[in-house]
């Protein structure tokens, strides 16, 4: 799933080919990504593309005064196209093809939104306003907005007694850190993923922080120039923990571990996190019981 640093490197890559741009033709091919009516995505065709902005995990395409929200979700991908197909797309069971804008000039240039498998969470929405788009609307603060504060973090993980991977994910505390960079902050801080929020001491809530925000950034600045396609390898590249079960923790040296649930993981280091002891794996239990 494309988290902040991506989906911040989307932005800047929309940024450079959208902004003045006229959308020439608004395409939809899986009807069941359409979450908004009116007005229709073609409302946006003819109008002239003026800023590209992201709020947690959504990406926010403005043109005379309409915003295109999109959230990729788990499988959804933008895929920019220097020529795109001069045929109209139709919808098929073996097409992941969602949505494609075309953008008017003699180019034939634009993008195209697609979603792999068959569970479709990807979200398109055409709004006045984003914070029409609940997502949107119910966000926290974003990590890296010059106004988050050790004291604002502070507050938020106050009386929170959830453990730290599921505070970290929740998209109303904090806007677009996911499954993989909780993983990675908590791996820098050092921190057992299963560790109560409101246990911190203000010490350890500093270094995570801390950690919160050299690991975001240091993904940003990842990604920095990079073209959409090639978002994805730089991120698995620079995974520590994330996705890197049974490989050596780049810091100490021991195993990567797992604990698996329903539909989601998570990495971690003993060693680094956890006091040398492995956390309990329920899947893993019930199958060597």
């Amino acid at each position: 799933m494309p988290e902040l640093p991506e989906v911040e490197a989307l932005c800047a890559f929309l940024r450079e080919r959208l902004t003045g741009r006229v959308v020439a033709r608004v395409q939809p091919v899986a009807i069941s990504a359409l979450k908004t009516y009116d007005p229709p995505v073609t409302a946006l065709e003819g109008l002239t593309v003026g800023s590209v902005a992201r709020h947690g995990k959504f990406l926010d395409i403005e043109a005379g005064g309409l915003h295109l929200v999109i959230h990729l979700a788990r499988a959804g991908w933008l895929r920019w196209k220097d020529e795109l197909p001069a045929e109209p797309p139709h919808p098929s069971p073996k097409n992941p093809l969602a949505l494609r804008v075309r953008l008017a000039g003699d180019a034939g240039d634009g993008f195209d939104l697609t979603e792999a498998g068959t569970k479709k969470g990807l979200a398109v929405h055409v709004v006045r306003d984003p914070a029409e788009v609940p997502g949107v609307a119910r966000l926290g603060p974003d990590p890296l907005d010059p106004g988050f504060t050790p004291e604002r973090f502070a507050t938020l993980l106050h009386g929170e007694r959830r453990q730290l991977k599921g505070v970290l994910r929740d998209q109303t505390v904090l806007a677009g850190v996911g499954n993989a960079y909780s993983d990675e902050v908590l791996h820098a801080a050092r921190m057992s993923p299963f560790k109560l929020a409101s246990s911190l001491t203000d010490e350890e809530t500093a270094r995570l922080y801390a950690a919160l925000g050299d690991t975001l950034r240091d993904a940003v600045e990842r990604s920095r120039g990079l073209a959409a396609g090639e978002l994805k390898a730089e991120k698995k590249l620079g995974m520590r923990v994330h996705g890197r079960t049974g490989r050596p923790c780049p810091v100490c040296g021991d195993s990567v571990r797992e604990v698996s649930f329903a539909d989601s993981s998570l990495q971690y280091c003993p060693t680094c996190q956890t006091g040398g002891k492995p956390l309990a794996d329920r899947r893993l239990s019930r199958l060597l019981k």
